[in-house]
């Protein structure tokens, strides 16, 4: 269930700082969208100014309904079980031993593998190894000369970290290791079980429910801080999209996206002229 939160403040931050602490939602959430209802004004010496104001939605769980209690039944007298039956039947409640969990073989590097690929496996081992992640490596060309590797097996929550932060700086220590040296740089991508075609395509339905909401509301919508990438993702998705216009704003590490409302150009009011056969 959706529900919506108002709140004012000197600043737009200020506001939706407010507005978040009240909620108990971290700032770099995705569950929650925001608003900008009215802009600060700072007015002449004091007079005249007005806070900002936001309107936050958010997802809040549906009321559970009323447990309704289920009629009394009369209990049944007790039957002891035979003596002889009793540790058979101990036996048998007693759970099973659970069974290990099978861990992720790293595949074995090919024997022909060129060297390029074989210093960016034997530099992911080590780091993957000295991090207590067991993972496999598959290393594949792409279109452009560049390498994709994905990485897969258990724990990949650990490599992708909070928004991808740690899979960005494995890519950056794997690019600067390999490329060290050397006189052609070679671009790799450093993925984890697909985490950035999904995240992408995240992205972009987030971009297009902002753009619907701007024109909807004929308003400017700010989504959450994110990294240079990831607004890329935005503005690609909407740079074609009618009624709305992107452009970044703040400074890193809190720097945003705003989706704004563009007005359709109106039509001439000139009267036409007409040519006379």
């Amino acid at each position: 269930m959706t529900k919506t939160l108002e709140k004012r403040g000197k600043t737009v931050d200020e506001a939706l700082a407010a507005a978040l602490a009240e909620l108990g939602i971290d700032r770099d959430s995705m569950a929650y969208e925001y608003e900008i209802l009215e802009l600060p004004k700072s007015g002449f010496l004091g007079i005249g100014a007005a806070p900002a104001v936001i309107r936050v939605s958010y997802e809040a769980p549906d009321p559970e309904p009323e447990a309704v209690p289920e009629p009394v039944k009369p209990a049944r007298p007790a039957v002891e079980p035979k003596a002889e039956k009793t540790e058979a039947v101990q036996k048998a409640a007693e759970p099973a031993p659970a069974a290990e969990e099978p861990k992720a073989a790293e595949p074995e590097a090919p024997e022909d593998e060129n060297p390029e690929y074989a210093a960016i496996r034997s530099f992911l081992s080590g780091l993957l190894e000295r991090m207590n992640v067991k993972a496999g490596i598959e290393i594949s060309p792409r279109d452009n000369g560049g390498v994709n590797v994905n990485l897969t097996g258990g724990g990949m929550g650990a490599i992708i970290g909070r928004r991808g932060e740690t899979l960005d700086a494995i890519q950056h220590l794997t690019n600067y290791v390999v490329n060290r040296g050397s006189d052609k740089h070679m671009h790799i991508s450093v993925d984890a079980e697909s985490y950035r075609s999904k995240r992408e395509e995240s992205l972009t339905k987030l971009a297009e429910k902002m753009a619907e909401k701007a024109i909807k509301y004929k308003r400017s919508m700010a989504l959450e801080p994110m990294n240079s990438y990831e607004r890329h993702v935005i503005h690609t998705a909407l740079q074609n999209y009618e009624g709305v216009t992107t452009s970044s704003t703040g400074v890193e590490p809190n720097r945003r996206v705003v989706v704004s409302y563009v007005k359709p150009e109106q039509p001439s009011n000139k009267p036409q002229s007409r040519e006379w056969a």
